[in-house]
């Protein structure tokens, strides 16, 4: 019987999504065939502690927390293993692939795969290069751009222009109309969105915001409909099929995802001719144009008088909670949760062997 393979899992974050984090690792560390791969647990805090955790119990009843053993990654290329620190006493554990599963920043942001590239450790998901970029919702604009595919007009903010609040907001109002969205740059799971209909509700939107990321986006509401798509691959992805997200509230807020059990996604929406096509390919362009790997969740709006596509923004790490769309998707086209990451593993040994 051939050795197992040891993968690394690595949870939580300082980000803020850190609870939801702590909820996809279970869906994929239950998926993870057992007879392939040795896994082990780690759970990084808010404050950015490293902890070695025991199993998924801990991180259910929240007690990995209070683990006593510290487990951290060498970036030394040539150990390619976990250092673990209990009591003083320090060993190593060889790892031969890991999943990342950490949501915004310092997880999905380029961040740590900087350091898994550095160590020579193949890893789950989107590289440096499309992790940061798409993270960055000003810059994935940009680049979107150059796609001719359209996106939702915008005024980019940037803390420094907040000591004068009211030539921000005129600033905003020359090039937008009421109501907009206002958003960090950098943030996931609408952390830190609102929605204003004039300015002083821009005003407090922006001071919101501005707790999240230095960077803002102030974008144009588009009235339509809110659909995603999962794109899965390496360097030939494929698209699922369209989700649509029903939204219990005014715009899809962390509260109605994760909080609001009215909320509800629709897997088989019906479009006009075309539309699903569009969707589907634009999706696959645009995890492309970033330099994407792996997976990615692809999220649209279909507008309501046009039926035109808009581009709203691409998740390189999205949820896999048992209300996400990503698995969702595949599971919808015959893609159990086991088979989607175990193809997810074998993608990141590839590139590393590419």
């Amino acid at each position: 019987m051939s050795q197992k393979l040891k993968i690394a899992v690595i949870f939580g974050g300082q980000s803020s999504e850190h609870e939801i984090s702590c909820i996809s690792v279970q869906t994929i560390v239950k998926a993870i065939n057992p007879d392939k791969y040795e896994t082990t647990l780690i759970g990084i805090t808010k404050e950015g502690k490293w902890l070695l955790t025991e199993n998924l119990e801990q991180i259910q009843d929240g007690t990995w927390y209070e683990s006593g053993a510290k487990a951290v990654f060498s970036p030394d290329a040539s150990d390619r293993c976990i250092i673990i620190e209990r009591n003083g006493v320090y060993t190593r554990q060889p790892v031969d692939v890991v999943f990342p599963v950490l949501h915004g920043m310092y997880g999905e942001d380029g961040t740590i795969q900087g350091l898994f590239e550095m160590a020579k450790i193949p890893y789950v998901g989107c590289g440096v290069l499309s992790s940061a970029v798409s993270m960055d919702k000003a810059y994935t604009k940009l680049l979107v751009d150059d796609l001719g595919i359209r996106q939702a007009d915008y005024v980019l903010i940037r803390h420094t222009d907040l000591t004068d609040m009211e030539a921000c907001a005129a600033h905003v109002e020359a090039k937008l109309k009421y109501p907009v969205f206002v958003k960090p740059s950098k943030a996931g799971s609408s952390c830190g969105v609102s929605k204003a209909e004039n300015r002083s509700a821009l005003i407090e939107a922006l001071k919101e915001a501005v707790k999240h990321d230095i960077r803002i986006l102030v974008e144009e509401t588009i009235v339509g409909r809110e659909v995603e798509c999962a794109v899965l691959g390496g360097y030939a992805p494929k698209a699922s099929n369209v989700g649509e997200v029903l939204s219990a509230e005014d715009f899809y807020t962390y509260d109605a995802k994760y909080n609001n059990p009215v909320s509800r996604t629709d897997l088989h929406p019906v479009f006009p001719d075309g539309v699903l096509e569009e969707l589907r390919a634009d999706a696959v362009k645009i995890f492309k144009q970033v330099d994407g790997y792996g997976l990615a969740r692809v999220d649209f709006f279909v507008e309501k008088e046009t039926n035109e596509v808009v581009f709203n923004e691409i998740n390189t790490l999205p949820g896999f909670t048992s209300i996400s769309m990503y698995p969702m998707l595949w599971e919808d086209q015959g893609v159990s949760n086991s088979e989607l990451v175990d193809q997810l593993i074998e993608l990141a040994f590839h590139r590393y062997e590419r």
